[in-house]
């Protein structure tokens, strides 16, 4: 019976002149018959001499991987996700990579995950992840993105402008990582939404009451998922749901300035999870090739 074991080859670089200056540089996963399975333990997929122009510390790897949220199929944390689940790597929460949720026509899927930081008395504590999800007919409307880095893709809000304004299905997954007030909560999210509405409507009153009805009074444990799902542009269903995916709406909001307030607080040009809009940005920019 075959087995698959890892080997870190060295290669000398063009200046070594001692054994000092090799360095492994590449790993082979190689079939044996009598080998055991073998756990891999590369450090450096590929690495260079630090002599060499190319040479990256594995601080600075460390950081990069961290703030792309992208993982080779050989980083620990590629082996956390699943065909059918993706980790958000700060918070280990786990979300489907395709849903289907009350209201929407089609299933939708995932295009990145982050999560939210509080400080209190100068200590960041994470209070929920998140995942933004879309009908698979977004990218039919972003053509004129194509080719572009994650790092464009990031800072063209009138990219995002686009996925909004689109007539398709989209949807927020927030999953708590921790048990939260439903007030406190609430008043969280409104303290973002309500600077970006400018001299709100008798409608978008009504709309934020209606929004703020859903948690008053309501103890949001650990886990609890919040589906903020806009069907178009003017009209958002929220769902609340203690145990994964929900069956009932909460609540609709049909506000178009509260609904696209809503959209910025999260990917804007001042968005409330940097990370979320980060990993969207990298899921755009590898699906736009």
């Amino acid at each position: 019976m075959t087995s698959t074991v890892s080997i870190c080859t060295p290669i000398f670089h063009s200046s070594a002149t001692n054994a000092s200056d090799i360095n492994p540089r590449l790993c082979l996963l190689v079939k044996t018959a009598k080998s055991p399975l073998s756990a891999l333990n590369c450090k450096e997929i590929i690495s260079h001499s630090p002599t060499s122009p190319l040479h990256v510390s594995a601080h600075k790897q460390s950081r990069f991987y961290k703030q792309s949220r992208f993982y080779t199929p050989f980083s620990p944390k590629a082996a956390s996700s699943s065909p059918e689940y993706t980790e958000e790597p700060e918070t280990k929460v786990k979300f489907q990579k395709s849903l289907s949720l009350p209201g929407c026509s089609l299933s939708l899927s995932l295009l990145g995950t982050g999560y939210r930081e509080k400080v209190f008395a100068i200590i960041g504590v994470k209070v929920y992840a998140a995942g933004l999800y879309a009908n698979g007919s977004i990218f039919n409307k972003l053509d004129a993105w194509k080719g572009l880095s994650a790092a464009d893709v990031l800072q063209d809000s009138s990219l995002f402008d686009t996925i909004f304004w689109a007539p398709v299905e989209k949807s927020l997954h927030i999953i708590l990582v921790r048990d939260v007030d439903g007030k406190t909560f609430w008043d969280a999210l409104d303290e973002a939404v309500s600077p970006r509405i400018n001299s709100p409507t008798p409608v978008d009153k009504h709309a934020l009451s209606t929004f703020r009805s859903i948690f008053q009074g309501r103890a949001l444990k650990k886990g609890t998922s919040i589906f903020l799902t806009w069907l178009d542009p003017t009209k958002m269903l929220v769902c609340v749901s203690s145990d994964g995916l929900p069956s009932s709406v909460d609540a609709a909001i049909e506000s178009p300035n509260v609904t696209s307030a809503l959209f910025d607080v999260f990917l804007g040009g001042n968005p409330v999870s940097p990370s979320l809009k980060a990993s969207v940005a990298n899921g755009l920019a590898m699906a736009l090739i």
